[in-house]
């Protein structure tokens, strides 16, 4: 028997939720990153489309590249049973959508944090409604049993960011950089990505250096 804990967290009512307060984090971000230039919640090349818009004021790049994206990743989430983060919310509603609200000449909705948190959120809900009501109207034989939420579904670029992560870390100073290595050489030992060993490891240094 379930427990009323997990009952309440795979239940088909919670996911829309779910998905809600993901995608009010996703806008939320790229509002900070358009106001303040970071925050954004997604990978370098998606965030540099925006740039491009920004910039150029054309979004067709970011717009249709990122809306591309969400739109394959919800039809895709009820037949495999998992919304992937990365594909659908990071990439579709965190650059699509506001890339999207952009070329429409929307972009002040954006210029409030609040206003892109309930816009966020607002996406969130239909998004979490939709999946929830395709998998429900697939024969049973075809349904995965349920539709959770993945986090980093077939993204691989991040295992080439460790060198760059170090660099930024011995340009920020020295513990931080020699921390950036040991901990990048460490992650590297135990065959785990040695971005992640970087990032621990320069924090880790830097401060102890900010302590002594």
């Amino acid at each position: 028997m379930k427990s009323t804990k997990e009952k309440f967290w795979l239940s088909d009512k919670t996911f829309p939720i779910l998905v809600a307060l993901a995608c009010a984090a996703m806008v939320g971000g790229t509002h900070m990153y358009i106001k303040h230039g970071t925050g954004a919640l997604n990978e370098i090349f998606v965030i540099q489309l925006l740039d491009q818009g920004l910039q150029t004021g054309d979004y067709a790049a970011a717009a249709g590249f990122a809306f591309g994206f969400l739109l394959a990743r919800i039809l895709e989430g009820p037949l495999v049973g998992l919304l992937d983060v990365g594909g659908s919310l990071m990439t579709g509603v965190g650059i699509g959508i506001p890339a999207v609200l952009l070329s429409a000449g929307y972009g002040k909705s954006l210029n409030s944090f609040a206003l892109s948190l309930i816009i966020g959120g607002a996406i969130g809900l239909v998004i979490g409604y939709i999946i929830i009501g395709i998998r429900k109207l697939m024969p049973e034989n075809v349904s995965a049993a349920g539709t959770g939420i993945m986090m980093g579904a077939g993204n691989a670029t991040g295992r080439f960011l460790g060198p760059l992560i170090i660099l930024s870390a011995v340009q920020y100073n020295v513990p931080a950089g020699l921390g950036s290595i040991i901990g990048a050489a460490l992650f590297y030992k135990i065959d785990k990505p040695i971005a992640g060993g970087a990032i621990l490891g320069s924090m880790a240094f830097a401060g102890l250096g900010l302590l002594i």
